[in-house]
């Protein structure tokens, strides 16, 4: 039997107790509020300076076409950049240090998802990604889509085919109509 412990002082509740059960937990603990907004504060004066600095960057993004950076030589991954922040001049005004990213608004190169896809949201946007990283994705790494696709049958590809060539079909009769249409459409195939 497992016996109270201190920091469990005040909670409510059996199941929690034994096993791991947030349900049993948040049903005997949570209290709704029923009260307004007047709790919360408004922003700080560092909040608003980095705010500031983020519109500043987010208009030079539209003025770009709708990306400021994009990462060409580096695979995202949690260990992938160190500390970066918002504006480097201004990084004491920051609590959280970190982006996805060594610049704001840079955007990451994921390809584990599928290189292709990776490189195509490059070039859309007139980067070019590093030749290596395609290299690697396709001769010693696996992306998921490749994984998914090395476990299909010969039926199961005749039939992606299929389906792929028929809502082709389906997406160009309908591409110039409603596009509500053509989402019931895919849900069909």
């Amino acid at each position: 039997m497992v016996k109270d412990r201190e920091q469990w002082a005040g909670f409510q509740g059996i199941h929690w107790r034994y096993e791991v059960n947030v349900r049993d937990f948040i049903q005997n603990n949570y209290t709704p509020y029923d009260g307004d907004e007047s709790f919360l504060q408004g922003p700080t004066e560092a909040t608003e300076e980095l705010w500031g600095k983020l519109q500043e960057l987010q208009k030079e993004e539209r003025a770009k076409g709708g990306v400021l950076d994009m990462e060409t030589e580096v695979v995202s991954g949690i260990t992938a950049y160190g500390a970066a922040y918002i504006d480097e001049d201004k990084k004491d005004l920051e609590q959280v240090v970190g982006l996805q990213t060594d610049k704001p608004l840079k955007r990451a190169f994921m390809p584990y998802g599928g290189i292709k896809m990776a490189e195509q949201a490059c070039r859309m946007y007139g980067y070019e990604p590093n030749e290596k990283l395609h290299e690697v994705f396709t001769k010693y790494h696996k992306t998921h889509n490749q994984g998914v696709f090395d476990i299909y049958t010969p039926e199961m590809k005749k039939t992606r085919h299929t389906w792929q060539e028929g809502f082709a079909a389906v997406k160009y009769q309908y591409s110039n109509s409603d596009r509500v249409c053509l989402r019931q459409i895919s849900i069909i195939f």
